[in-house]
């Protein structure tokens, strides 16, 4: 039998930290401390070769249980729909309008934030609601 594994999940995006903080807001995920002898992230990046300030950002779950999640910048724009996307579950274990009500409240605190609400998907014969959205970057993912 394998172990399990640790993993990330990186996003391509165009500004690694607008986006990592956007999601520091979206899962309650926390920025780690800058490296040792800097005080700030800023100081950090200020260090670095000019081509490499602002290239990269990272975020993680407090309690180190979720996943760490790492933003990098590309200078490509997102062209096509996301192969893989994040389902932020919030409505784990609730139906019908109790379920609708949980999702839609969440993705109202989710525009404030700079997402867009693509579709509320509703529940039918086999699935319960969610709502497809996209993050700061256009980045699908779900409320599910």
């Amino acid at each position: 039998m394998s172990s399990i594994k640790q993993f990330q999940v990186t996003f391509d995006c165009a500004e690694p930290e607008r986006v990592a903080r956007f999601w520091c807001e979206v899962l309650g995920y926390v920025v780690p401390p800058p490296p040792e002898g800097f005080t700030t992230w800023d100081a950090f990046d200020r260090s670095l070769p000019p081509e490499r300030q602002g290239a990269a950002f990272a975020c993680g779950d407090p309690s180190g249980v979720g996943p760490r999640l790492y933003f990098q910048r590309v200078p490509e724009g997102k062209v096509v729909k996301n192969r893989v996307h994040l389902d932020v579950r919030v409505g784990t274990g609730l139906v019908g309008e109790e379920r609708l009500a949980k999702l839609e409240a969440e993705c109202a605190r989710l525009v404030e934030l700079g997402a867009v609400c693509v579709q509320v998907l509703l529940a039918d014969d086999h699935n319960e609601s969610c709502i497809s959205m996209q993050d700061v970057e256009g980045n699908e993912f779900c409320l599910d």
